[in-house]
């Protein structure tokens, strides 16, 4: 007998708490469940932190239950204080609005919109029109200030400062539940559990405009806050737009998770059945290894395509037993201009390449004798390389032990 969506949900880990299990379960089970997760579209693609919200909406999704994948363009106006120390660079409607149309891009490739099957809808659509005057009267009366100051999300930003404009963060994503019960009827959220306060503002405002039966209706299911520990390098996030974090790079980020978080990226992340999964449990040294290459091909597929997994496997593959010359290996570009007096230093190659952040990383790597070009270890960060020395076949740049990236002047 298969197991039931639920049940596979918590023995993958993915469940932090929920409002009211019986009634969850029986939901999600039966494929009954509409319900949304929102993606604040603060920046130009989705990253590895939103892969664990994707993955739950397909799971669902595959269960017969219909996802509403919620854009927050009018939320990114205010600005989530969720997880900050400072408030985010405001941005234009236009900027947030390019956004949101890279998001959606990249979430068709987890959810199935088709036929009505799925839903995207965009909270700026509703959020921009209500009059400040009408909001305050109808929804800021629904609300108490000495609870929401207890929230999490506002507690830890009292010391250094709360804006008045993200103190309206709550009550907007309060607002996008009751909007979606009303106009579409949304009855389930979903998301990480840093967002439990902002979460049940939704359902506290639902029961005060609608009714305790309304009420009765609205429950919430948290998922584990590892999709917020995921997908943070030295480098900054893992992105899943291609031109932002090449595929062999994403393959090569999962094939180095530590090998304490292997099995649980497994469960959590990757499609793979439970009962192979768990066999993997007993597996120890180079089986570790391999399992790591299974979760990276896994989700490389899933994110880019097997196609680009399957170059990636083999560039990895070749690179580690000693063949540096793996036709998949990144590559970046370079043309005459870029270069200062006919050459280019270490710290520029390892910024242009993707290696490192800045120039300031780079030259911690270089000190710290991490980086290697052309199989040398290289010592000094003022070194130097001729255009001859980058022509051709370009000249291979690692750093670390697993990083690698092949520059090549057109």
């Amino acid at each position: 007998m298969s197991m039931k969506i639920y049940d596979e949900l918590k023995a993958r880990g993915l469940i932090a708490q929920v409002t009211d299990e019986e009634q969850i379960s029986k939901l999600v089970n039966e494929g009954k469940a509409i319900f949304y997760i929102g993606f604040d579209p603060t920046a130009d693609s989705l990253h590895v932190g939103h892969f664990m919200a994707l993955c739950l909406m397909k799971r669902l999704q595959m269960a017969g239950n219909k996802p509403i994948a919620l854009l927050g363009g009018g939320t990114t106006m205010v600005g989530d204080p969720s997880g900050r120390t400072d408030m985010r660079k405001m941005m234009t409607q236009e900027q947030i609005q390019e956004n949101a149309d890279k998001f959606k891009v990249q979430m068709e490739k987890f959810v199935d919109f088709s036929g009505g099957k799925a839903l995207m809808v965009n909270n700026a659509d509703w959020l921009l029109k209500l009059n400040y005057i009408e909001l305050l009267r109808e929804v800021g009366s629904c609300f108490s200030v000495n609870n929401m100051l207890r929230a999490d999300c506002y507690k830890q930003r009292m010391e250094k400062g709360l804006s008045f404009l993200e103190f309206n963060y709550m009550i907007m994503q309060s607002y996008d539940f009751y909007h979606m019960f009303k106009q579409l009827g949304c009855v389930m959220q979903c998301g990480g559990d840093d967002q439990w306060s902002n979460i049940l503002g939704g359902t506290e405002l639902i029961r005060r405009k609608l009714g305790e039966d309304a009420y009765g209706m609205t429950i919430t299911l948290l998922l584990t806050s590892e999709g917020k520990k995921m997908g943070k390098t030295a480098a900054g996030a893992v992105w899943l737009d291609p031109e932002k974090t090449k595929p062999y790079d994403f393959y090569q980020y999962w094939r180095n998770v530590d090998d304490a978080d292997v099995l649980k990226c497994l469960r959590m992340l990757t499609f793979l059945p439970l009962e192979q999964i768990d066999e993997m449990d007993a597996w120890e040294g180079s089986q570790l290894n391999r399992a790591k290459e299974i979760l990276a091909f896994e989700l490389t597929s899933l994110v880019h395509s097997p196609e680009e997994a399957k170059k990636a496997e083999e560039a990895s593959k070749a690179l580690f037993s000693g063949g540096a010359d793996g036709a998949n290996v990144p590559k970046t570009e370079l043309s005459q201009e870029d270069l200062t007096d006919g050459s280019a230093d270490i710290l520029t190659l390892l910024v242009r390449s993707g290696l490192t952040p800045s120039r300031s990383e780079a030259r911690r790597a270089v000190s710290q004798g991490g980086v290697e070009a052309g199989g040398v270890k290289v010592t000094d960060p003022a070194q130097r390389f001729s255009a001859e020395e980058l022509s051709g076949e370009g000249l291979l740049i690692r750093r670390g032990k697993k990083s690698y990236n092949r520059i090549v002047l057109k």
